[in-house]
């Protein structure tokens, strides 16, 4: 029997060495203008969070995963592939890599994943649930438009944050993310389907959302780079037609103090049975909700010296 490596939150590899002093936890800080633009547009992308080591570490880790044999796919909250009828359209899409093996278990420590979401949700933080994604070359699945949070009413309030960090180099060849600067202010719309029709979302928008629908920009990265936006940005990713993979994995995390909502009916409940239940009206958290960030203990006397978006000038 596999081990649940959710159990343990203490570190399993040497991949990430954790700061040991305030100025340490400095050294990996965002700078005032990347805080502000994520502030007012709802997104910053580009950030550097891995070093090939890192990356070839995570890639070899998905790539054992993506077999539905693997040992510890039971831990899995969801899990879908091919071979397991993968109703988004993508060939590989699982959530919950952290608990089946070690390096996506230790890369939600990587301090400068770390210090970036605390800067970027301005508050102590903890783990929701981890992704993979991994499209293939010449794959036509599609992730169509939508807003993270119309996933998620099932905690409140609504006080999350997304990090999407490329494995490979991410272009609009091979199916980038595409981001509708400012959207994170539109407010929570319909929820459409995240698979079929790429812009179903259209006919959900008023005219002046068209037409910032219709300056949508395409996130291009290098591996190892990450993307971080708002609950309630719109994106989507194209189809890859590139004779290139296209493989990355998420973290989604909640602050500290988000609670269990969900509804008695279950409308509003997750996708999969699997996630760890916290009833209605309790705070999230225990062993799968684990608090990965607490910035007193980190930052000391320093900590009224970082930008958050709580704190910079508007």
């Amino acid at each position: 029997m596999p081990d649940d490596l959710g159990k343990d939150h203490g570190r399993l590899t040497d991949l990430f060495d954790q700061p040991s002093s305030p100025e340490e936890w400095m050294d990996h800080a965002l700078g005032e203008e990347q805080v502000r633009h994520f502030r007012e547009k709802g997104y910053l992308h580009g950030v550097p969070l891995l070093n090939d080591e890192q990356v070839s570490a995570l890639a070899d880790q998905l790539e054992e995963m993506v077999d539905p044999s693997h040992e510890g796919r039971e831990f899995f909250y969801e899990y879908h592939s091919n071979e397991s009828g993968n109703p988004d359209g993508i060939l590989f899409h699982a959530l919950g890599a952290w608990r089946v093996r070690p390096a996506f278990h230790d890369v939600l420590w990587n301090p400068s994943f770390l210090m970036a979401a605390y800067q970027l949700m301005g508050s102590d933080f903890r783990l929701f649930h981890d992704q993979l994604f991994s499209k293939p070359a010449r794959h036509g699945g599609v992730v169509a438009w939508h807003q993270d949070y119309s996933y998620w009413t099932w905690t409140t309030p609504m006080s999350h944050l997304t990090c999407w960090i490329g494995l490979d180099d991410v272009s609009t060849e091979n199916g980038c993310m595409y981001y509708v600067p400012g959207s994170h202010r539109w407010g929570l719309l319909e929820k459409k389907p995240i698979a079929g029709d790429m812009d179903a979302v259209r006919e959900a928008l008023t005219a002046e959302q068209v037409a910032d629908f219709d300056r949508k920009l395409p996130v291009e990265m290098k591996k190892g780079e990450a993307s971080f936006h708002h609950p309630l940005l719109m994106h989507g990713s194209y189809e890859n037609r590139s004779e290139r993979r296209r493989r990355a994995t998420l973290i989604n995390v909640f602050a500290d103090g988000v609670v269990s909502n969900r509804e008695e009916d279950g409308l509003n409940a997750p996708g999969a049975d699997n996630y760890p239940r916290v009833p209605p009206g309790q705070a999230m958290g225990g062993q799968y909700y684990p608090l990965l960030f607490e910035s007193e203990g980190a930052l000391g006397n320093r900590l009224g010296e970082i930008p958050t978006v709580s704190n910079i000038a508007a």
